[in-house]
């Protein structure tokens, strides 16, 4: 059956599904169908939760903690939250400054939707990760994108900043290690950064650090708070347990920030999601402060992956793979290839082009550079096994060879 005219809401035009989870679920189907498809589009870490957290939750549900839990989060985790700020970021915040939510995506809602009115800009520099500008418009705002360069690290410069801040601005998003590209900033770079935010006191700041720990090379990582504390009062620090514990299925993501905003974002998610699951809270209690040997194993695993893919994508014909310093994601320029043809027969005009074409004549799922805000590029995540990434490469290779 169809809808009546009208009866959808008129804010469902103003955003997309997300482009990363449809890719994913047309490999899928594929390989439902029978077709050989290695998926590299999901930015999920292969490993498995590590046991001392599953043992948490098993214990959490033995003691019956399977009832609801204040919406900002048990008191537990928010003083674990406050304390993991403290330990590696250097930021003092108050268990009542924390806020805990069912996943990253929905920190963001929260904290968009509760402060974002008509009118209002948000700075957002690309390649971004899908969700944000979709999110700021869904609350009625405007994305203003900074587009970055591929010889410039994908980083955007203290002249872009400048230059995209108006009265109208109320937030930068600012991620690092960044999704889709994997770019991080040096303690200099992103001072440089907060000298122009100083400038224009009205403008917050938004950091989405979920790939802080998974770093390589010695990089150190540092946040924006923490570089420059006269920000502390106009940023929301958010983090998760997503990716650097590998518990991407517990939905746990979290942050800090002035006490009135936290208690705003915890009045709009009590009208919707009222508070992130118990069972997975106290997994993630045991994340943040048990032990954290297993990150630099993760890390270790994932800087070899890198490496491979690197060398690898860079001897396709056309492809231009830097080096990322973070996260688990190469994001190649196909320059090179626009306008030649695949052996199947499709043009290849965009970068949406080439990740159809790749998908369907030699079945490799990436995720095409358009769906980020940058082309002509596209992301792989590397956090996978090395014989899919050997596989998949080898694939890139000759079906960037095969092109006339």
């Amino acid at each position: 059956m169809s809808l009546p005219k009208g009866f959808l809401a008129e804010s469902l035009n103003r955003i997309q599904p997300s482009p990363t989870i449809a890719i994913t679920t047309k490999a899928r189907e594929l390989k439902a169908a029978g077709k050989d498809v290695i998926g590299l589009a999901a930015g999920e870490p292969d490993f498995d939760t590590p046991q001392n957290i599953k043992d948490a939750a098993i214990a959490a549900i033995t003691r019956g903690e399977t009832k609801y839990t204040a919406v900002e989060g048990i008191p537990e985790l928010r003083a674990a939250i406050a304390a993991k700020f403290k330990r590696e970021n250097n930021l003092d915040y108050k268990p009542s400054q924390t806020f805990v939510s069912p996943g990253g995506k929905s920190i963001l809602f929260n904290a968009l939707l509760a402060t974002v009115n008509p009118g209002d800009e948000v700075i957002v520099p690309a390649p971004y990760w899908v969700s944000y500008p979709d999110i700021v418009q869904l609350g009625g705002g405007t994305p203003v994108i900074i587009e970055t360069t591929l010889e410039n690290g994908f980083r955007v410069t203290p002249e872009q900043l400048e230059k995209a801040i108006t009265p109208k601005t109320k937030w930068l998003v600012f991620n690092q290690p960044s999704n889709p590209t994997g770019a991080c900033y040096t303690e200099a770079q992103l001072k440089a950064l907060t000298d122009v935010l100083l400038k224009h006191p009205h403008v917050w700041v938004l950091t989405d650090d979920m790939y802080e720990h998974l770093v390589y090379g010695g990089f150190k990582f540092r946040t924006i708070a923490e570089v420059e504390p006269k920000l502390y009062d106009r940023t929301l620090t958010m983090n998760g347990v997503s990716k650097a514990y590998s518990m991407t299925g517990w939905r746990i993501g979290y942050c800090a920030g002035p006490e009135p905003l936290i208690k705003a974002m915890a009045k709009l998610q009590s009208q919707s999601a009222t508070n992130a699951t118990s069972i997975s809270q106290w997994a993630a209690v045991e994340a943040l402060n048990g032990t954290q040997d297993f990150i630099p194993k993760f890390q270790k695993v994932f800087e070899a992956r890198r490496d491979l893919v690197v060398s690898m994508l860079n001897q396709a014909s056309g492809i231009q793979c830097p080096t990322p310093e973070g996260a688990f994601y190469v994001y190649p320029s196909i320059k090179g290839l626009i306008g030649k043809t695949s052996a199947g027969g499709r043009k290849i005009e965009t970068d949406g082009d080439f990740a159809v074409a790749l998908l369907e004549e030699n079945g490799v799922a990436v995720v095409h550079g358009a769906a980020f805000g940058l082309s002509p590029f596209f992301r792989i995540s590397y956090a996978t096994n090395e014989k899919n990434l050997e596989e998949s490469c080898r694939r890139i290779q000759a079906f960037c060879g095969s092109l006339k």
